[in-house]
């Protein structure tokens, strides 16, 4: 019972901390509908922290899947761009790396 209590604890403080919107679309969630997001996935060796975990709506949840922050701010730098402005608690690493990313991105693109 605790675990279910500390999950729910843990999902409204991140959808709080990520102004109750997907971290990737910027579509405004309802705590129902959002999704928690393993930024660094769990399967390529991340963690549950709070700083690994944004709000994410289910297609964009499901559209990154076990995609590196990198990975996928390569194919989607709008995604990338919208990570930047909405995950505020994330860690400054995945930040840093969102950046360089979604910069190499539109570089390429232009």
């Amino acid at each position: 019972m605790l675990a279910r209590q500390e999950k729910r604890h843990v999902k409204r403080s991140t959808f709080r901390d990520c102004g109750r919107r997907c971290v990737y679309c910027s579509t405004i969630l309802g705590l129902d509908i959002t999704t928690l997001d393993h930024v660094f996935p769990l399967s390529r060796g991340g963690t549950n922290a709070p700083g690994n975990l944004v709000a994410a709506c289910q297609q964009c949840n499901q559209l990154k899947g076990s995609l590196l922050p990198q990975e996928f701010f390569a194919r989607y730098p709008w995604a990338g761009a919208n990570f930047i402005r909405y995950a505020r608690v994330v860690h400054r690493t995945l930040k840093r790396g969102a950046r360089r990313a979604v910069s190499l991105a539109y570089a390429q693109a232009a």
